[in-house]
């Protein structure tokens, strides 16, 4: 991604409000089922990449999740997660970055990424996001993107389908395939959207 794409976002997240963007969930369920089960504490180091304004963060909290860091390319997005959450919000590490360029200063537990990783459509982009996933986790991840029968698109941009067989086969150097599993995402205008979620343990 480059500044058109962080102009876009920033724009996006200026304009629209949750309920005016496709992605909103009011219940991230499917990414907290697969947290909660693997063999990990509260003290876990979580990060939510291109997490936005969106309301896992919220349900981490509530579990009593003690470290988690949400990355964004938009500093607006973050801005309304940290203004909805009100002082939880100094519980959370805010990180605005552009994932493929991301240089952590730390490692994590479980790395969790719903719906950025299929704006990724170059090669060179793929292989920067796999590069920084590969060193910088050390236990788990989750990655959730529109399947084979899902959106071309997204928020006005094309974006990379997947199916659980070239999600897994992405990730082949590093990760070890733990579950895969697909769901219709209802988005807040009523259209459907359809998802592929797979979990990983690093190998």
């Amino acid at each position: 991604m480059d500044n058109t794409q962080k102009e876009h976002w920033e724009n996006v997240y200026a304009t629209k409000n949750q309920d005016q963007v496709s992605w909103t969930q009011e219940i991230p369920q499917t990414s907290l089922d697969f947290i909660d089960s693997f063999p990990l504490g509260k003290d876990a180091k979580i990060i939510d990449i291109g997490g936005g304004d969106g309301n896992l963060v919220d349900f981490l909290l509530k579990k009593g999740y003690q470290d988690i860091t949400v990355l964004d390319i938009s500093a607006k997005a973050l801005d309304k997660a940290k203004a909805r959450l009100g002082t939880e919000a100094e519980k959370v590490k805010w990180i605005v970055s552009d994932i493929t360029t991301f240089q952590p200063q730390e490692t994590y537990d479980i790395w969790h990424d719903r719906a950025a990783f299929h704006f990724l459509t170059t090669p060179e982009q793929i292989s920067g996001y796999l590069d920084i996933a590969e060193k910088n986790t050390t236990g788990f991840m989750i990655i959730g993107t529109f399947s084979k029968n899902g959106p071309l698109q997204c928020s006005g941009l094309d974006i990379q389908q997947y199916d659980d067989v070239s999600l897994a086969a992405r990730f082949k150097t590093g990760f070890e395939k733990i579950k895969c599993l697909t769901e219709n995402h209802t988005t807040p205008f009523g259209t459907v959207q359809n998802f592929v979620f797979c979990s990983f343990k690093k190998i």
